[in-house]
């Protein structure tokens, strides 16, 4: 198994203790719920584009994308159509659902419900975002695992170095923390793929012209499909990247607690849109690098020179090219721009996670306790939600599937944000529904997910007394989170007209 050199480890170590030492710095200004969730509202826009990026930059964009260009069983670059879908989303997050959240002193994005409908709304909702976040970030911290496993002898131990730190700076600094490590990880991450494709195309005998001819050859630029364009099962289709990805990123980053709460820091309305819709572009840019790395690798091994990746997991591809083809000090750069990637959204997770339990469920009902009280079970939110979070990703190790986990983790997310959606554009109408119709909606649009998605699980393929058409997927992933949404809040206006014509 391949080790880092010392040089390497130091470069590492130094980069884990820095994010630590960080989190002390800031530990004094967390006096009370304003500084700790959201760095005392006076955040600047890009500072916030930038907490955006890097918290969207997951170990799984990191790693996983390259992946879906390197697959040798026809990777390309069609995952770039979710792009356009995420920057149109964005902007009808900016417009439509924005405002709402930048009025008043709110600290998390479902105190919009409870003013629109009533606190059990607010929980319902709080509480999928709390189960979405910790599966999806469970498994985040499982892909970086995969790399962390050459260095430090196990996915297991990795699993728990990469929990443990990204708790203690999280616990201790909070959200001003968190947007400060995030500027440093974005750095760290982006100039680590950077290095990887410069290395690459130095691999490679013929450099750049050889990447361009060899890899248009073998389809890898390819970014619009045509094949599938009216396949509702194929995930990378224009229609399900600008539909699927628009309703998708809508959700995400409407209705996430994850990315309301980075607009919440903003100083205005008009810097947190800015911030907004300028991240859309950048998330384009950055796969587009990340997938060029992936589509380099694969050239690679189609030359000979880079065996190693032969039968491997495409997931693991990438993390085997970092720690066996790369120079001492690059690939303890690469190793710490994995652990930014895989922190910067851990730790957003963890306080937004920390944020919910508070604001959501804790505070309400015990409204008299002093800041610091609060502040105090903040931080231990932190930590419980942080091994929970490890538990998931112990568990997808010891369990998971083979699957690209970039997918796994995009499907968790389809499954229960799309219903979000739907509860906050409810939430939006003029004349809001009732809460028991919301709710309504809400469950009858999980069950249509959960049907729709059960198919594709592989769980009813040997089941005798299930049709044949029910055997295999009927969606792709992309098209959940547009089918929770429209199921939500169309099942919801029905039932609360039907109440008002039964009076």
């Amino acid at each position: 198994m391949p080790t880092l050199s010392p040089l390497d480890l130091a470069i590492v170590v130094a980069y884990v203790l820095g994010m630590t030492l960080l989190g002390v710095w800031f530990t004094r200004a967390q006096k009370d719920l304003r500084t700790y969730f959201v760095g005392g509202r006076d955040v600047s826009w890009f500072m916030v584009l930038i907490s955006i990026v890097a918290t969207e930059t997951s170990a799984v964009t990191f790693l996983s994308v390259p992946g879906l260009a390197f697959n040798p069983g026809g990777g390309n670059l069609t995952f770039l159509q979710l792009s356009f879908g995420y920057i149109i989303g964005r902007c009808l997050v900016a417009w439509l659902l924005l405002p709402q959240y930048m009025s008043g002193e709110m600290f998390s994005a479902y105190e919009v419900l409870r003013h629109r409908f009533d606190p059990s709304v607010q929980r319902v909702a709080s509480g999928l975002f709390l189960l979405t976040r910790t599966v999806a970030d469970g498994l985040r911290i499982f892909l970086t695992a995969l790399l962390l496993q050459f260095v430090l002898g196990g996915v297991g131990p990795a699993i728990v170095v990469v929990g443990v730190v990204t708790i203690v700076y999280t616990y201790l600094g909070g959200m001003k923390a968190v947007i400060w490590t995030d500027l440093i990880q974005f750095v760290i991450k982006i100039a680590g793929a950077v290095l990887a494709g410069v290395f690459v195309l130095q691999l490679l005998p013929g450099g750049w012209d050889q990447f361009l001819a060899e890899g248009g050859a073998a389809g890898k630029f390819k970014l619009v499909d045509t094949d599938h364009v009216f396949d509702p099962k194929f995930p990378y289709n224009l229609w399900a990247g600008v539909l699927g990805g628009a309703v998708f990123s809508m959700a995400s980053h409407g209705a996430d607690q994850l990315m309301v709460q980075r607009y919440l820091c903003a100083r205005s309305l008009g810097q947190a849109r800015l911030a907004l819709v300028s991240s859309g572009f950048v998330i384009l840019v950055q796969f587009l690098l990340f997938l060029c790395v992936g589509a380099g690798m694969y050239l690679l091994l189609q030359g000979g020179l880079f065996p190693e990746a032969a039968g491997k997991r495409n997931d693991e591809v990438f993390g085997l090219f970092i720690v066996t083809k790369l120079p001492t000090g690059v690939v303890g750069v690469l190793v710490a721009a994995v652990l930014a990637a895989a922190m910067s959204t851990l730790s957003s997770s963890l306080n937004s996670s920390a944020n919910a339990v508070v604001t959501d469920f804790y505070r309400p009902l015990r409204p008299h306790h002093p800041e610091n009280w609060y502040v105090l079970l903040s931080r231990v939110m932190t930590a419980v939600w942080g091994v929970a979070q490890m538990g998931v990703a112990y568990a997808a190790y010891r369990f998971g599937e083979k699957k690209s986990v970039v997918e796994q983790v995009l499907t968790v997310a389809g499954f229960t944000t799309g219903l979000l959606l739907g509860l906050f554009l409810l939430g939006s109408a003029r004349k809001p529904v009732r809460s028991w119709a919301a709710l309504t909606g809400l469950v009858c649009g999980f069950l249509t997910v959960f049907a729709v998605w059960l198919p594709s699980s592989g769980l009813t393929a040997d089941l005798e007394w299930v049709p044949e058409f029910y055997k295999g997927a009927l969606l792709a992933w992309p098209w959940f989170a547009p089918v929770g949404t429209a199921t939500t809040v169309l099942v919801a206006l029905l039932v609360n007209l039907g109440s008002r014509n039964a009076k």
